[in-house]
């Protein structure tokens, strides 16, 4: 039986990933549906009030404008808006990192010191009050408006989403775990690294998919002030401008950016799926 019960072990991971890869085909189909209904919702909306294009584009018009090009001999306009959406990922996967980072670290020191909590929260809470635009001109003069300014906006929108939740997950253990834990006479960090932190992770997880659109956001934010040009944040800046030119340049930039904050959602999920519902035989047995 001993050979049975290995075997069924070393496959779950392999079958929680067949498993992972079905609901995430689900997850795409189903998104597909909504987004032809949002389609045909949009175009009722269009004829049913006469809106004009400058109101409402045709959603014909805002695909077409990214398959031509800004200028002769350039390259279409989807082709720059996807290089200025990588552009902006790249800064926001570096604010996400720092935001996390610093979130988790705050989470881990507020669980294990009360006064640090009682003493830091308020602040902690007070800082996300301040609008973002008021913060992100004195980060660029701080940091000399380069990409590591972006990032660090970025990050100030992330770190309070996983702090708040990582401190719940963290707190969230089981009394009698815990006394299970203390018994066998487990350190502290023993108890953080096998009791809190697993017991933590679905509030984690759920902190870093907000947290991964939002650093997209923050990103875009971080952009307009710093004067950087190769990012969303100055097409969306530009062709704001000119929006009575070309209404379906400013929707379609528009949609890159939702599309990189989507992207950045999915692969939190898809790691999420990975990591947290797998489970070993003997636990699900127990």
């Amino acid at each position: 039986m001993l050979p049975e019960t290995s075997n069924k072990q070393a496959a779950s991971p392999i079958h929680t990933f067949s498993t992972t890869l079905r609901d995430a085909a689900r997850s795409v189909a189903t998104f597909t549906l909504v987004l032809l209904f949002i389609v045909v919702i949009w175009q009722f909306v269009k004829a049913l009030f006469q809106l004009d294009s400058f109101t409402l584009p045709d959603v014909g018009d805002i695909l077409g404008v990214m398959l031509k090009p800004l200028q002769a001999d350039k390259a279409a306009l989807g082709i720059l808006l996807l290089n200025a959406g990588l552009f902006t990922l790249r800064e926001a996967t570096l604010g996400f990192m720092l935001g996390a980072a610093v979130g988790f670290m705050l989470a881990i020191v507020f669980a294990h010191s009360r006064l640090m909590q009682r003493g830091l929260m308020p602040f902690v809470v007070a800082s996300q009050t301040i609008p973002i635009l008021a913060i992100a001109p004195m980060v660029v003069v701080w940091l000399r408006a380069d990409w590591l300014s972006v990032a660090v906006i970025a990050a100030y929108l992330t770190f309070f989403p996983v702090a708040i939740n990582t401190l719940r997950g963290l707190l969230s253990v089981s009394p009698t775990a815990l006394e299970l834990m203390e018994s066998y006479a487990a350190s502290r960090w023993q108890i953080l690294i096998k009791l809190r932190i697993p017991t933590a992770l679905p509030y984690i997880f759920t902190a870093l998919k907000i947290s991964a659109t939002a650093s997209v956001v923050g990103a875009i934010i971080g952009e307009l002030p710093s004067g950087i040009q190769d990012g969303l944040g100055y097409a969306i800046l530009n062709f704001n401008q000119y929006y009575i030119q070309g209404p379906a340049r400013l929707w379609a930039t528009n949609l890159m950016a939702a599309l990189i904050g989507l992207v950045a959602f999915g692969v939190i999920s898809l790691t999420e799926r990975l990591v947290v519902r797998w489970k070993s035989p003997l636990s699900e047995a127990r």
